[in-house]
């Protein structure tokens, strides 16, 4: 039978998915025997309403209350002082040199004081799984080289599996039996629509006219024009939906359309709901899978679905306050109910480019805020991108700050 690693290191630079690879794991070792520990420069628990920054170094302040090491240490084997729990807890305390930092309050430890700590009351629990993510961050050169010296001998001695994260290579240890590499992502385009001098026409009858846009990452802009102005015609462009768009000098995310880039390739970047989106839901779907094809980019849904994307249409429906209409037939909805079910299914890849279509219409004042307040906190996310079209500026969220204004030809 292969040997099972006992030590894995996934490594990568920062945004590269270490930290998504690790959920993944966590939810399928789903255990109450794995432990998870994210070291960070954030000093004590976020929860301790007492602390402030100069805490450490008054100690006068201290409250007689705060715990020490031991008291703490102490308080992780209640119910658990079995024989072996005491000789595992030996072990540990000579392992991680503990003896001097019992009678400690724990907001004076040092960092590296902090990380042992941390270590030991979470193998006190006798976990089969233990997770240490970013251990080495924040430690000098000696604790680092001896926080390791830690985990080598923790790994050889304890009938343990443990998992580093790390983001630098000269943290790198040498008893990894294996190691995963993530690869760093591109970065996204900073211009992510580019029209220059685009003209569309059907027949005689000119809808765009040398028209010049650019929308950058992070922008938030509204779409404005009288009915019959090109509102729609400009976003069938940008959704890759118009095969006029070829012949145009467009870009999208970086690409110029025609460069090979698969229509699902643009797709995959965009949350769209529109009018003519609504009238082409006619079949009896469940709702949730009106809302799950979003994941797809399809009108319609035919895939299946995994537990985790099933799960994912319903955090985003339970937001829209819609959950209750899950297993409902679209067709049974009434159509301010499809429109809510409908700019859900915009939101529910959580894209990096927005577009609403008239996302409100239909919709009475309660929903209509909803809708305005989840479009406001979606847009103060990072590198997220709206272009929403409406008749009615007063229904523009906040959030917009750029206006473009179309003419009928």
């Amino acid at each position: 039978m292969e040997k099972q690693p006992k030590v894995t290191v996934i490594i990568g630079p920062n945004g590269s998915g270490k930290t998504q690879l690790m959920e993944q794991m966590r939810r399928r070792l789903a255990s109450d025997r794995v432990r998870y520990l994210a070291f960070s420069d954030a000093y004590g628990p976020a929860t301790d309403k007492a602390y402030y920054l100069q805490l450490r170094w008054n100690q006068h302040d201290i409250d007689q209350e705060t715990p020490t090491v031991g008291k703490l240490l102490d308080n992780a084997c209640q119910n658990t002082g079995t024989p072996q729990q005491e000789a595992l807890r030996s072990h540990l305390y000579e392992l991680f040199g503990m003896a001097s930092l019992l009678d400690k309050y724990i907001i004076l430890l040092s960092s590296g004081e902090l990380r042992k700590f941390q270590i030991v009351r979470t193998l006190l629990s006798n976990p089969e799984v233990l997770i240490l993510d970013n251990p080495f961050i924040g430690l000098d050169s000696k604790a680092r080289r001896q926080l390791n010296e830690l985990l080598h001998r923790l790994a050889l001695e304890q009938n343990l599996r443990l998992y580093l994260v790390l983001s630098r290579s000269g943290d790198l240890p040498d008893y990894a039996d294996e190691i995963i590499r993530t690869a760093e992502p591109d970065a996204p385009c900073q211009e992510v629509i580019s029209m220059r001098h685009v003209t569309i026409s059907y027949g005689e009858r000119v809808i765009l006219r040398d028209l010049n846009w650019q929308v950058n990452r992070g922008e938030r802009w509204a779409l404005l024009g009288e009915n019959g102005s090109g509102k729609s015609t400009l976003l069938s462009l940008v959704c890759a939906d118009n095969p006029q768009g070829y012949a145009c000098d467009i870009s999208l995310f970086g690409h110029k359309r025609g460069s090979g880039e698969s229509i699902w390739e643009i797709k995959k970047h965009i949350g769209y709901v529109s009018p003519e989106m609504h009238r082409s839901y006619l079949r009896p779907l469940p709702t949730i899978q009106v809302v799950a094809s979003g994941l797809k980019d399809t009108v319609g849904l035919y895939v299946r679905t995994t537990d985790a994307e099933q799960e994912q249409c319903r955090w985003w429906m339970r937001l829209f306050a819609i959950d209750h209409l899950a297993d409902r037939l679209f067709t049974q909805l009434s159509s301010g109910e499809q429109r809510l079910v409908l700019v859900c299914r915009a939101f529910v890849k959580d894209p990096q480019l927005l577009i609403l279509d008239e996302p409100l219409h239909g919709l009475d004042d309660h929903n209509r805020d909803l809708v305005r307040s989840i479009i406001e906190a979606f847009c103060l996310r990072p590198d997220k991108t709206l272009v929403m079209v409406t008749h009615y500026e007063e229904e523009l969220p906040a959030c917009i700050n750029k206006k473009l204004y179309l003419s009928r030809q």
